[in-house]
């Protein structure tokens, strides 16, 4: 009973999405507990706080593109067309040219791939987050980073993973250039 519920959310979210949830019905198929245990980390994937959302967005794009995961980055974008982030943003990221994007998204991208690199060069960019929004929304920052690298590990270890080389933005389509 149960299992028919969580596969009934399953399919739609992946036809509001267009996204492929075959990792999550395998989970459900193999153990309910460990479906129910990742799920636990969905709070932690849309903390979202003293943030512009395109900010936010840009932070949840360069993690999943930083994971080489195309359908992860696919879904941020179109989880960030929903929330309203405008195509041009979203190209830019995409398309890896911080310098076309708007200033507080320019920011938080510099310090996401500064953060995800282990960078010395994350230290002043993460003084002028704290100094801009403050310390809430470093922390929905950090929750982005993190959620976003665990979605792409868990589905290529567990064989689902597929490579980030195009990514429909406005209903174009892109090409993800290789990480910096």
């Amino acid at each position: 009973m149960i299992k028919s519920l969580i596969n009934s959310q399953i399919s739609k979210f992946e036809r509001a999405y267009d996204y492929d949830m075959s990792y999550a019905r395998d989970l459900l198929a193999t153990d309910l507990r460990a479906l129910m245990v990742f799920n636990r980390v969905m709070p932690l994937a849309k903390f979202r706080r003293d943030i512009p959302v395109d900010a936010w967005f840009t932070a949840k794009l360069v993690g999943a593109m930083s994971e080489d995961c195309g359908p992860c980055t696919q879904l941020v974008v179109r989880m960030a067309e929903e929330a309203g982030v405008a195509a041009p943003t979203l190209r830019a990221i995409v398309g890896r040219q911080p310098e076309q994007l708007p200033a507080d998204a320019q920011l938080v991208y510099r310090f996401a791939e500064a953060s995800l690199a282990h960078s010395l060069e994350a230290d002043p960019l993460r003084e002028q987050i704290l100094q801009r929004w403050g310390r809430r929304a470093l922390v929905s920052i950090a929750f982005a980073l993190v959620a976003a690298r665990m979605f792409p590990t868990l589905k290529y270890a567990m064989g689902y993973g597929k490579t980030c080389a195009r990514v429909e933005v406005g209903g174009q389509a892109q090409a993800v250039p290789q990480g910096a």
